[in-house]
C-alpha cells in the first residue's frame, strides 16, 4: 500500500502550508488528490492544504462535501470557504487567504480559466505553479497558453467581450504571465488529457488516475450499458430537442437503462429526460470516475463528446468496460455556439484513446 495523499505531501499542521491548492469543483478536487499521490514516487510535495472555493449550486456542493471528507480521509488537510455567499464574501475570502498566499512555496489551481483563481493568483509569490485537470477546458488552456493568447473558455470564444471582460482584463493577464514559466518560477501540468505539445519550460506530467484505482474498486459490472450526460445544452452549445432526441436513440440502440447527470444539467431537462426517454435519472454524488470505479457499472459506458471518454479508460482500466462515444452532429449545435464548438468537440473525440467511436445519432429536426 503506497502513501496516502496527504501523508506522500507531507501534512504537518503548519499555519503556513507549503503547498496551497484552490479547486471549485470535484473533480478539481479528485485530480489534487491524484497529484498528491503521484508526488509520493518523486519525493514529498510539502505541506498540502486544500482550499475548497465552494459555489452556490446544490449538487456541486454536495459533491466538493463528499470530495472534502475523503481527502481528510487521506491526511490532507480541507479549508471549505464560502467563496460566493454574497456580495462580499469574495473581499473576506481573498482577505483571509493572502496571508497563507504570500506564504505558500507552492500553488495548485485546478481552473486557470476561473475569475477567482486568476485574482488570486495576482496575490501569490510562489514560484512554483501546478495546474491540475478541469476537464477537456486544460486542453483549450495549454494552446492558448502557447499562442500567447488572453484565457477564455472554448465555448465563449469568438464572442466579443462584454464590459466585464474588459474590466477583468488586466487581472487575467497578470494570471496568465503568473501560468507562464519563466526565471525561477517553474510550471507544471498534471494530465490524463492527451497534451501532445507544452510550451517551453511547462512540464506535463500524466495522471494515471493510480489514486481512484487503488482506494476503489474493482467494480461489479453489469451486462448493459449506462449512458453518461453531458452540460453542453446549459452552456448554450446544443441544441435541447436535438440533445434529448440523441439520448432517446442512444439508449434505444445500444439498451441503456441509466442516466448518470453532470451536475450542472438543470433539473426541468432531466426531468423532461426521463418522462419522454424512460432512463433511470442518477445523480451521483461523487464524480463519475470513482462512482464507475465502485460500481455497480454497466458493461458499455455511452459519452458524448467530454472529459469522461479521456478519464474513464484510466479509472477503469482492467475491467472489462468499454466507452464508447458519439460525437456531436454539427446540425445540434445552436445558433449562437462558438465558431469553434464543432473542432474542438471533434478534437475531444478523436484524441481520446481506448475507447469506441460511434457514428453521430442523425434525426430529423424536431417539429
Amino acid at each position: 500500500m503506497s502513501p496516502r495523499a496527504g501523508q506522500a505531501a507531507g501534512v504537518t499542521g503548519a499555519t503556513a502550508p507549503s503547498t496551497l491548492a484552490f479547486v471549485e469543483s470535484p473533480v478539481q478536487l479528485l485530480n489534487v488528490l491524484e497529484w498528491a499521490h503521484a508526488a509520493a514516487a518523486t519525493g514529498p510535495a510539502g505541506g498540502l492544504t486544500v482550499v475548497v472555493l465552494s459555489p452556490n449550486d446544490p449538487m456541486t456542493r454536495g459533491q466538493l462535501r463528499r470530495m472534502a471528507q475523503l481527502a481528510r480521509d487521506e491526511g490532507v488537510e480541507v479549508r471549505w470557504e464560502e467563496a460566493r455567499g454574497g456580495a462580499s464574501a469574495p473581499f473576506h475570502t481573498i482577505g483571509g487567504l493572502a496571508g497563507v498566499l504570500r506564504r505558500a512555496d507552492r500553488i495548485v489551481i485546478g481552473d486557470p480559466f476561473s475569475r477567482y483563481v486568476q485574482l488570486l493568483l495576482t496575490i501569490t509569490r510562489a514560484r512554483s505553479l501546478v495546474v491540475v485537470d478541469d476537464g477537456t477546458a486544460t486542453m483549450e488552456f495549454i494552446a492558448q497558453l502557447a499562442r500567447g493568447e488572453r484565457l477564455q473558455r472554448w465555448h465563449r470564444k469568438g464572442g466579443r467581450p462584454g464590459p466585464r471582460d474588459l474590466v477583468f482584463a488586466p487581472v487575467s493577464a497578470s494570471a496568465r504571465r503568473r501560468l507562464t514559466p519563466g526565471g525561477t518560477r517553474t510550471v507544471e501540468v498534471f494530465s490524463s488529457m492527451p497534451i501532445d505539445s507544452a510550451p517551453d519550460g511547462v512540464t506535463v506530467s500524466v495522471n494515471s488516475f493510480a489514486w481512484t484505482r487503488e482506494r476503489f474498486g474493482p467494480p461489479r459490472v453489469s451486462k448493459g450499458a449506462d449512458l453518461v450526460g453531458t452540460s453542453l445544452v446549459e452552456t448554450g452549445v446544443v441544441d435541447p430537442d436535438r440533445y434529448l432526441e440523441a439520448v432517446r436513440a442512444l439508449a434505444r440502440t445500444h439498451g441503456a437503462t441509466r442516466y448518470f447527470a453532470h451536475r450542472r444539467e438543470s433539473a426541468e431537462k432531466l426531468h423532461r429526460l426521463a418522462v419522454e426517454t424512460g432512463l433511470q435519472v442518477v445523480r451521483p454524488d461523487l464524480p463519475l470516475e470513482l462512482i464507475a470505479r465502485r460500481g455497480p457499472i454497466g458493461r458499455t459506458i455511452l459519452s458524448f463528446p467530454s472529459t469522461v471518454v479521456h478519464t474513464l479508460p484510466l479509472a477503469l482500466a482492467g475491467t472489462e468496460v468499454k466507452v464508447a462515444v458519439c460525437d456531436i452532429d454539427p446540425s445540434w449545435l445552436t445558433e449562437t455556439a462558438s465558431p469553434r464548438a464543432q473542432g474542438f468537440l471533434s478534437g475531444v473525440t478523436g484524441t481520446a484513446r481506448d475507447v469506441h467511436r460511434l457514428t453521430s445519432v442523425r434525426h430529423p429536426a424536431p417539429a
